[in-house]
């Protein structure tokens, strides 16, 4: 027996505050209801659960930031309400002073209410706002001009940014086309071409185009052909004509949705098709060609590739500073592509003042919304005149227009504020699930951790009580001093 170190002491001292500590911190987690209080507790998931707290609140403000966009959408579309109100109102005015009905001094008058609602129309424009920011009178909006080049209907978004951009156009759309000629008999073996369009079919022709099918008797001119297939250019898409001595198929619009399909149905001996106008050597029988879109060169937008996405001659650019910037192809141009290209078009977009919206927790998460002017220099009604009979006539196709331009305006508003409402409800889903995901994480299970708390609990108390009965063992030495 040893009296300078109580080893069984020691030993039930270490245990009691390995216990003691593991029962402070089941007292942490239970008074704080979080399974890590510091990263010590569990480092790897201290950081994973501080990035989920930054994106959950980074999405509730995006919620917030969505449902403020929504009522600055509402308060313009509200005020073109109005706008429309007038312009129907000044429309019927227009429509009643261009009735002889009326003398010049009833016009007259007339004239004074349209001044009037033509200064109610700027005044709407001027004042609408939101938290201050003016929402009518251009300075949402973006502004384009064509500098040069050809180029049509150009538009931009409140993605492009302003500036110049001179854009690589490599090729216009195409249509699909498709070349019938003939052989001279059944034995030839260089299929020839007709030699005008009085020439005459030397075998009947059974032919299918775009699924509606024709039926030519043998001496039918090519012309009569021509004729009856262009008759029914609304139903099948397809016209067709004389060119380089064959008759030639062509969708009636551009582009790689638009295709002319070709079939002989019988006599394949005696005609042929294909997508060119020189004849084959062999039989063809149909053929299926699709038009091509619209391209741009490498050099892209200002030398730079892009990604772009182009519809018939519509392209629309959907990267860089020029994103969102959308033009129509003039399809008389020359295109080459590169830098040498005389024909491609430089567009300037002169000012640029979309509203952006943050509707997510990370950078590049926004929508951009533009609003035009609605003022009535803006919607060309400025200096309607209806205090005569030709004025007030043609004040109704203005004021048919800028209504147009005002239901455009609108249409667009309550597009962006159907998506901003999805968006919402998007981001709340967002928000639940990573909260959840947090939680799992970073709080405690109540439960578990009471069981754990229960158990340190008692553990503490019996080693205490052992400490106890461990530092009376060596009195048993002074039994044997005392022998």
């Amino acid at each position: 027996m040893r009296i300078n170190h109580n080893v069984a002491a020691l030993n039930a001292w270490r245990n009691l505050s390995q216990t003691n500590s593991l029962l402070n911190k089941s007292l942490e987690r239970l008074s704080s209801g979080l399974r890590i209080n510091r990263a010590a507790d569990d480092a790897a998931g201290l950081a994973i659960s501080e990035k989920m707290r930054a994106q959950i609140a980074g999405l509730q403000t995006a919620q917030r930031n969505a449902q403020d966009a929504i009522s600055l959408i509402q308060t313009a579309e509200g005020a073109l309400n109005e706008t429309h109100s007038i312009l129907q109102r000044m429309r019927e005015l227009a429509v009643q002073a261009s009735n002889d009905s009326m003398t010049d001094a009833d016009r007259a008058n007339l004239q004074k209410e349209v001044e009037q609602l033509i200064a109610e129309l700027d005044r709407i424009g001027n004042t609408t706002e939101f938290n201050t920011k003016k929402l009518l009178d251009g300075s949402a909006g973006v502004s384009t001009a064509i500098a040069s080049g050809k180029a049509l209907n150009v538009s931009a978004t409140g993605d492009t940014q302003a500036g110049s951009y001179t854009i690589d156009i490599k090729a216009a759309a195409t249509r699909g086309e498709v070349w019938l000629a003939q052989a001279d008999d059944a034995t030839s073996t260089f299929w020839t071409t007709f030699s005008d369009v009085n020439a005459t079919l030397v075998k009947d022709l059974d032919i299918t185009v775009n699924g509606r099918r024709y039926f030519f008797a043998a001496g039918t001119k090519v012309q009569d052909v021509i004729d009856t297939v262009n008759a029914d250019s609304a139903l099948t898409g397809v016209e067709a004509d004389f060119n380089a001595n064959a008759i030639r198929f062509r969708t009636t619009d551009v582009g790689s949705a638009r295709q002319v399909s070709v079939t002989i149905n019988s006599n394949t001996t005696f005609f042929n098709v294909a997508n060119a106008s020189t004849g084959a050597t062999s039989d063809v029988n149909a053929a299926t060609v699709a038009g091509t879109d619209a391209e741009l060169g490498s050099l892209g937008v200002n030398g730079t590739p892009v990604n772009y996405e182009a519809v018939g001659n519509r392209i629309t650019i959907l990267s860089g500073p020029a994103k969102g910037l959308s033009f129509t192809v003039d399809a008389s141009g020359t295109y080459t592509g590169g830098s040498n290209a005389d024909d491609d078009p430089t567009i300037t977009v002169g000012t640029n003042g979309a509203l952006t919206f943050q509707i997510g927790a990370n950078t590049g998460q926004s929508l951009s919304v533009a609003i035009d002017d609605m003022r009535s220099q803006a919607l060309g009604v400025k200096t309607v005149d209806v205090s005569t009979r030709s004025g007030a006539s043609n004040a109704i196709s203005a004021i048919d227009s800028a209504i147009n331009t005002v239901s455009v305006q609108r249409a667009r508003l309550g597009a962006v504020q159907n998506r901003l409402e999805h968006t919402i409800a998007n981001l709340g889903v967002a928000v639940e699930n990573l909260q959840a995901a947090e939680s799992r994480i970073r709080d405690v299970d109540m439960a578990l951790e009471m069981a754990n708390f229960t158990r340190n609990q008692i553990l503490l108390q019996s080693g205490t009580a052992m400490l106890a009965q461990a530092n009376a063992m060596p009195q048993a030495v002074l039994q044997l001093l005392g022998r």
